[in-house]
């Protein structure tokens, strides 16, 4: 009997106040954001909020629904940070900076999105494009290509860079240093054969991947506005 007290008391204490789904959400994010999704799992889960698996399943299915849930929180949270009566130009480019900048802090919400492009999170970031190109005069049957390609651009860029960031992360070179390598090499090549590659190593070397996805995003409005 004493040894099942000793054993017993090495446990870490149970919570005694409610556990709600906002904060099983917030905590899974935070375990995301540092480990992965190969770091999220319930038995984690259970640790952080010194909790039981049943008050985990109580509000979540299993680790699938809870990733996808964690995914459309973030997503909201772009939408609520967007300015609704903004100009429309001005309301694109903001919904796709929030994106850009919501997988560059969140790498796993850019992979689940491709997983489950049906999520509602998802679905009303799509329905928000939609109405601004309708606002912009973008004809309707040329609405679906555009929404698509904004959003794919978002979605591909961002997921680039983060793989990128994830990469240098495990590596011993960091981001400037590695522009600086790839920008000599490009200045080595031949000018003949290669000459606007040759020409953009002076600018490969010093460019901000988020000025430069906002550039894209320009050519993209300026793209839409021939489809009036």
């Amino acid at each position: 009997m004493e040894q099942r007290a000793a054993k017993g008391s090495a446990r870490a204490p149970r919570r005694t106040d409610g556990l709600s789904r906002k904060l099983i959400i917030r905590t899974a994010i935070e375990i995301l954001d540092s480990g992965g999704e190969k770091a999220l799992t319930l038995r984690a889960l259970t640790v952080r909020l010194s909790t039981g698996y049943g008050a985990i399943y109580h509000h979540v299915a299993d680790k699938s629904d809870l990733l996808a849930t964690a995914t459309d929180d973030v997503i909201t949270g772009v939408l609520s940070g967007a300015v609704a009566d903004a100009d429309p130009r001005t309301g694109l480019r903001r919904l796709a900076l929030g994106l850009f900048d919501a997988i560059d802090a969140h790498p796993w919400v850019g992979a689940e999105l491709s997983r489950r492009p049906w999520r509602p999170a998802l679905l009303d970031f799509y329905e928000s494009i939609g109405r601004l190109l309708d606002a912009l005069a973008v004809a309707e049957e040329a609405r679906f290509d555009a929404a698509g390609a904004l959003v794919n651009y978002v979605l591909g860029v961002a997921a680039q860079n983060a793989a990128n960031a994830r990469l240098l992360a495990g590596g011993d070179t960091d981001r400037e240093t590695f522009l600086e390598d790839a920008a000599a090499q490009w200045a080595q090549i031949d000018p003949a054969r290669y000459p606007f590659v040759h020409a953009a190593a002076a600018r490969l070397g010093e460019h901000d991947d988020r000025e430069q996805f906002l550039a894209g995003v320009d050519i993209f409005l300026a793209g839409i506005a021939t489809l009036r």
